[in-house]
Order: C-alpha cells, then structure tokens, then sequence
C-alpha cells in the first residue's frame, strides 16, 4: 500500500514542489472517500479542507432563487479543489456534488494555515499553485452565467 506523502508527490498539483514541501502537506493530509450523490462541501460551510482529485468525478455548484443550482464545472482525477481556505472568511463559496465515487487526498486547510506562518515559502508556493485554478474557475462561472443569459434574452 503506498503512503500518503507518495502518493501526493504524484499530483500534477504539487509538482515541482520542493521534498520537504510535499513532506509538509503530507502531514496535514489523508485519504477520503465520497460516494456519489452525496456532497464534499456545501457552499457556507467552514473551508478546512482542499482537496487533490484521485479519481471520480464532481460537479461544482452555485445555487440562486428562482433560478435554482447551475453546475459550472465539473472536475475530476488529478484536479484541485477548494480555495476558499486561502483567504478570510475562510468559507466555501459553492457546493461540490460528487457525480462519480470520489477517492482524494484531503488536505486539512486549518494546519496548513499553521504551517505558513512559519514556512512562507509554503504559502507563496500554495499561492502560485491556486492562483491558475482560481482563475479557471472563475472563467467557468462567467460562461455559464453567459449561458444562462444568453438562453433567457430574447
């Protein structure tokens, strides 16, 4: 059975990242599994997670009144989720509704942030990592609000 910290080191997510890096986070980290339908986060919850996809699929969500839940993406095996606990209030901003079984490895977001109080290499090489996924994901959302208006203007 390989151990965490081995199986972190193969996450596109973290490579490149110096050894005693990927040592750090294997500490705060450990194996989950999500079985479909169910949620990994809800948006208003505490983020004292992130989470590095190993396999399985999960639909990201943001819900409105009198518009209901839109997916705005899906992502699945070697992706990344779950920013909201780099920065205060440190609470999630959509729900993460497992489509397909999920197996991550769940890294605890509150050690983390410890962590990067004394190693702020850590929180700089955490924040050029997450910078990019923020980025997508926030590309996600404005082409499915263009969908979604797009669709109703007529």
């Amino acid at each position: 059975m390989e151990g965490i910290e081995q199986r972190l080191a193969k996450q596109p997510f973290v490579a490149g990242l110096p050894a005693n890096i990927i040592h750090s986070l294997a500490e705060a980290a450990k194996q989950i599994h999500l079985e479909a339908g169910k949620f990994a986060c809800h948006e208003g919850d505490p983020a004292d997670a992130f989470y590095l996809i190993e396999e399985g699929r999960l639909a990201l969500q943001i819900s409105s009144p009198g518009r209901g839940t839109a997916t705005f993406q899906t992502i699945g095996a070697h992706e990344v989720f779950g920013a909201a606990w780099l920065c205060p209030p440190y609470r999630w901003t959509y729900d993460a509704r497992v489509i397909q079984n999920v197996t991550a490895i769940a890294i605890d977001a509150v050690e983390v942030r410890e962590k990067i109080l004394t190693d702020h290499n850590l929180g700089y090489e955490l924040a050029k990592r997450f910078l990019p996924v923020l980025i997508d994901r926030l590309h996600a959302a404005r082409l499915q609000l263009l969908d979604i208006y797009g669709r109703h203007a007529h």
